[in-house]
């Protein structure tokens, strides 16, 4: 052979214990990395199918939708953002990009590269929008789609979207909303607000590794899709072929991707796990150790960078780095002692703050009490590392 086999690959592979306290991927359950650990299927298998039916029906309990077009995009959050982009623009169409952090950015970079116009309407990085804003800002630019995030982990912000939908088909605009961190963390109703198209990610408060993207399109949007004058520019995306694999319609299931049955059983069980606790507590439970942690970061003379409570993700806490630590010190000193990550900021909050998700499996008033408990050891460490230098 003209390269020889790699030493390294020699070695055992070893997999540290490690609490994911950020905004995510966060731990799976024991019963969720069973499911994934099962024997490897076909993905035309029948147990695989069935699988698949199963979380077509746990997508629709925690989208609260009955949108027939309802499955789970093969690739992580922003699968779902692309697919949402690349199904329902087309070259030249306008779209409008709500902006309050890295995810709004992304999604007009996106847009752009399907040919679409990308119009952003901007706030702080701490706020949200008002439906006064949007409204205006959908007159003025007049699009076919408005795209905004529900809960934006780079910077903590929560949207809420009760009236939106209204106010965008008013418009004839649609509605598409991202989730993915915000899903199972706050109230979310698609057939209710009249949200056209939505996405979230299984690796956040649905507790399954990353690598699929739960996705909805209301019958409108699905209308829009079935009568494009183009194809999907991406035959990975295509709704129009997925949802036949996924028997969203037309009763057959032809093939279309070489699906991962080992995620699908651990999503179906993470979807699973929450329909038996019960989506109302689900929410209830990240909302109530969001408070526990608010306390408690209070208790240490913390700052959140979301002043307002009613603005504030309960998924993705954002903290002000105090101005006497190195940020990362912090999260050094967390990872090796105690194997526990906290985050530090993304996009526009680089340097910033700190970041602390409470998500799924993680979402419990022992792990809020474990993080606190680090944080405040790790700032101790940080200030004194930096007394030292001085």
């Amino acid at each position: 052979m003209d390269v020889s086999a790699p030493v390294i690959l020699k070695h055992p592979l070893v997999i540290p214990h490690r609490i994911l306290m950020g905004p995510g991927p966060s731990n799976s359950s024991p019963r969720v990395l069973h499911a994934v650990g099962q024997t490897v299927l076909g993905h035309m298998h029948p147990e695989v199918f069935q699988a698949m039916d199963e979380i077509k029906e746990g997508i629709r309990y925690v989208f609260q939708t009955n949108n027939e077009l309802t499955l789970a995009v093969s690739g992580a959050g922003h699968a779902g953002m692309e697919a949402v982009l690349s199904n329902l623009l087309e070259r030249g169409d306008k779209v409008l990009v709500a902006i309050s952090g890295i995810w709004g950015n992304r999604a007009a970079d996106m847009a752009r590269r399907y040919g679409a116009v990308a119009k952003e309407i901007l706030t702080e990085t701490e706020n949200n929008f008002s439906l006064a804003q949007l409204e205006h800002a959908i007159q003025k630019e007049k699009p076919k789609l408005l795209f905004i995030v529900q809960g934006d982990s780079s910077t903590g912000v929560y949207q809420p979207l009760e009236g939106l939908g209204d106010i965008c088909h008013r418009y004839n605009c649609l509605l598409a909303v991202d989730t993915v961190a915000s899903l199972g963390g706050v109230p979310f109703y698609a057939d209710r607000w009249k949200i056209d198209a939505v996405y979230t990610g299984s690796q956040k408060v649905l507790g399954s590794p990353p690598g699929l993207s739960p996705i909805s399109f209301s019958p409108r949007a699905q209308k829009v899709i079935f009568e494009r004058k183009t194809p999907v520019a991406v035959f990975y995306w295509d709704m129009t072929i997925l949802g036949q694999q996924w028997n969203c319609f037309n009763n057959v299931r032809p093939y279309h991707h070489t699906v991962c049955s080992n995620l699908i059983f651990g999503l179906r069980e993470g979807l699973a796990i929450i329909a038996e606790e019960g989506l109302e507590h689900v929410i209830k439970r990240h909302q109530e150790c969001a408070q526990r942690l608010y306390k408690g970061l209070g208790s240490l003379g913390l700052e959140l960078l979301v002043e307002e409570e009613h603005k504030r993700l309960p998924t993705v806490t954002t903290i002000v780095v105090p101005k006497d630590v190195d940020w990362k010190e912090v999260v050094g000193y967390a990872m090796r002692t105690y194997s526990v990550e906290i985050s530090g900021g993304l996009g526009p909050t680089v340097g910033k703050v700190f970041r602390i998700g409470l998500m799924g499996y993680n979402a419990t008033p022992e792990r809020v009490d474990l993080v606190l408990k680090v944080l405040k050891e790790a700032l101790e460490y940080a200030r004194s590392a930096r007394t030292a230098k001085l």
